[in-house]
C-alpha cells in the first residue's frame, strides 16, 4: 500500500465542473510533428478536486495566492457519513461520525469527509448528493477546523434540490467567512474512514484567485 494516498479525482475532459462551462483540452503540439508535446488546457477556477478560497464567496475575501501554504496542509481526521441517497448531514451525524472513529476533532484539523458519492463520480446521479446543514458546519467551527474535505460536488444543497425560500449558500457563507476553507470533488477511499491522517492539498498559485485545481493527498 502506498504511504500517500490520492484524494484526487482525474482532471479530463469529463471532470466534474457543476454549473460553469466544462474544461476544455487541445493537443498544440505533439513530438512526432513539433520535437515535443504541449497541451493546452481551459478550465473554471472550481472544476474537478479543488479548493475554494474566502473570496469564493467574499467580496473582499482572501483569494488563493493571499493565504499560507500552511493553510493547505496539517493533520487531521476522515469521518464517516455515509449515505445512499441525497439528504442531510446535521451536526448529530458529525458527531456520530467522531464517536465512530474513536478520533476526537482537535483545534486546528483537516476533516475529509467520506459519504460515498465520491464513488459516483462521473455517474448520471452525481450532482444529486448528501450535503451539510447549517448547524453542521457550526459545529466544524466550533472546533476550528481549518479546512473541509468532502467528496461531493459542494458541502451545500444541490441545485436541483433547493427550495424556493432556500439561504443560498449556508455551509460555504459560515466556513469561509471564518476562515475555513472547502475542497471539493475529493475521492475518500472507505479504508481511510475513522483514521488519523497527515493531508496536503496545495492548489495552483493563481493570482487573485477565488480557487483553484489542487492535488490532495493523505498519509495515515
Amino acid at each position: 500500500m502506498p504511504e500517500w494516498v490520492d484524494l484526487s479525482q482525474p482532471f479530463d475532459a469529463a471532470a466534474e465542473h457543476g454549473a460553469t462551462p466544462p474544461p476544455e483540452f487541445e493537443q498544440v503540439a505533439t513530438v512526432a510533428e513539433d520535437g515535443a508535446s504541449v497541451q493546452w488546457v481551459g478550465t473554471s477556477t472550481h472544476t474537478g478536486t479543488h479548493v475554494d478560497a474566502p473570496a469564493h464567496f467574499l467580496a473582499d475575501g482572501a483569494t488563493i495566492d493571499d493565504l499560507s501554504l500552511d493553510r493547505f496542509a496539517g493533520p487531521g481526521v476522515v469521518l464517516g457519513v455515509e449515505r445512499d441517497a441525497p439528504g442531510e448531514i446535521d451536526a448529530a451525524a458529525l458527531e456520530e461520525a467522531e464517536t465512530d472513529a474513536g478520533a476526537t476533532v482537535e483545534s486546528g484539523d483537516v476533516v475529509v469527509l467520506r459519504t460515498g458519492w465520491g464513488d459516483r463520480y462521473g455517474d448520471d446521479d452525481y450532482g444529486r448528493y448528501p450535503w451539510l446543514t447549517g448547524d453542521a458546519a457550526d459545529w466544524l467551527l466550533e472546533r476550528e477546523v481549518t479546512l473541509l474535505g468532502v467528496d461531493t460536488r459542494s458541502p451545500d444543497r444541490p441545485r436541483t434540490m433547493r427550495p424556493d425560500d432556500w439561504d443560498a449558500y449556508p455551509v460555504h457563507r459560515r466556513l469561509l467567512s471564518a476562515g475555513t476553507l472547502i475542497a471539493e470533488n475529493l475521492r475518500v477511499p472507505e479504508w481511510l474512514v475513522g483514521e488519523r491522517v497527515t493531508v496536503r492539498g496545495f492548489p495552483v498559485n493563481l493570482r487573485r484567485g477565488d480557487g483553484a485545481p489542487a492535488r490532495f493527498v493523505a498519509r495515515r
